[in-house]
């Protein structure tokens, strides 16, 4: 087919199947896509710079609306960078907290993208019974937290609330009639043949090109690979608890959808082995206001995959530096490669089988170069950000992580 007889579609900013503002221009030979420019940068809230202006306890709050869906592991990510940092070692009882309330929230999240993404395909039964189970897990959010979105629950040297003798038993009782729900939703996924039909072969990554576009969470876990920051670089007591690292070889939509619901599976087992284990002692231990000089770099598995906090602190109450590489920005590099070669009508589910966060990805610079307004591709952005922080004496390659502070 000529080029003449190619078409061009917009789909975004504004879009039925897209719940933030993005742009997929999508170029079709009859309904196959031939190429597609994936535009995002419509919803920059220059948190980063914000940070600077903020002492380390105000920028918690601000951090945790990076993202409703993964506000704990946001927040997780700061505290124990900067926790690294002040030389603070947290409770053992508060690290039980972070990793209860961290997987209860990847079992929100996971619930919150099964449900939109049976929507997707029209399976709307599906989307409905879903969602009803989402409601118990936010109920319990909101007995821990408060909210049933932003719960406040980490703080620079432990937790701000505790899970006592009332909540606990709320918890088990729920966790006892989801994974009910869940072993169901796992038969049908993978046994439902119209379902498995309408996912399988679409939006592939191979094992090679997951690691070529550096993919990560769900989305890498589903071409084969057992990468989860839990397991790798364990941090809080992850590496106390036995959980198994949930994988698939499918390498499309349909493998990202087994290994969501799996680790449903596992959360539930994470959350009563912490539950049932949990010591007893403070919540939280006092840090200092002044955080020493120094860069330090944390990590955390969120539910979309690896979060990575970079801060900088240079001696006062407020840091020098504050970066956050949170996952979808990670997973969006594959995204055109995922897409090219299906029909036009696979583009929703494909898109929203990475679970995309808008929000956590978006940023903007502004370089005034004397020159006029400069177009700044990828690659070409990364190293003039390399070379800013090396003219100002910060080498970005030479930063080592310091070793993680294990609880034993």
């Amino acid at each position: 087919m000529s080029e003449y007889n190619r078409v061009v579609i917009p789909i975004g900013p504004q879009h039925p199947s897209l719940k933030e503002p993005a742009c997929f221009t999508v170029t079709l030979e009859g309904e196959r896509i031939y190429d597609v420019v994936v535009g995002i940068g419509y919803n920059h809230r220059g948190m980063e710079k914000a940070c600077e202006s903020r002492n380390y306890t105000q920028i918690i709050y601000l951090l945790e609306r990076i993202c409703g869906i993964c506000s704990h592991t946001h927040t997780t990510a700061f505290c124990q960078g900067v926790e690294e940092l002040a030389g603070v070692v947290i409770p053992r009882r508060a690290a039980y907290i972070r990793v209860i309330v961290a997987e209860i929230e990847r079992l929100h999240s996971h619930l919150l993208w099964l449900g939109i993404a049976a929507h997707e395909i029209g399976f709307d039964t599906m989307f409905m019974y879903v969602w009803r189970d989402r409601e118990a897990v936010l109920d319990i959010l909101a007995e821990v937290g408060g909210n049933r979105v932003n719960y406040a629950i980490n703080t620079i040297g432990g937790v701000r609330r505790d899970i006592d003798d009332r909540i606990r038993p709320v918890i088990l009782k729920t966790m006892d009639g989801l994974e009910e729900q869940l072993k169901y939703y796992r038969d049908l996924a993978l046994t439902d043949t119209t379902l498995a039909v309408r996912l399988a072969g679409i939006g592939t990554l191979s094992r090679e090109d997951a690691l070529k576009y550096g993919a990560v969470g769900p989305v890498i876990r589903a071409s084969g690979i057992d990468f989860d920051v839990r397991a790798a670089d364990p941090y809080a007591i992850y590496s106390e608890i036995p959980f198994n690292v949930v994988t698939d070889t499918h390498a499309d939509v349909f493998g990202r959808t087994v290994v969501r619901i799996l680790e449903m599976l596992e959360s539930i087992a994470i959350i009563r082995a912490c539950i049932e284990n949990m010591p007893e002692g403070d919540i939280v231990v006092k840090a200092p206001r002044r955080i020493p000089a120094g860069e330090v770099i944390s990590r955390t598995e969120a539910p979309r995959g690896e979060d990575i906090h970079y801060i900088r602190s240079n001696g006062t109450d407020k840091p020098d530096r504050v970066r956050v590489r949170a996952p979808s920005e990670a997973n969006w590099h594959a995204m055109r490669h995922m897409l090219i070669g299906n029909y036009l009508a696979d583009v929703p589910i494909t898109i929203a089988a990475i679970d995309p966060c808008y929000s956590c990805t978006d940023r903007a610079i502004v370089v005034n170069s004397g020159k006029g307004t400069a177009v700044y591709d990828w690659p070409q952005l990364r190293q003039y950000s390399l070379d800013w922080y090396k003219d100002r004496g910060v080498d970005i390659g030479a930063i080592k992580m310091a070793p993680r502070k294990r609880y034993f």
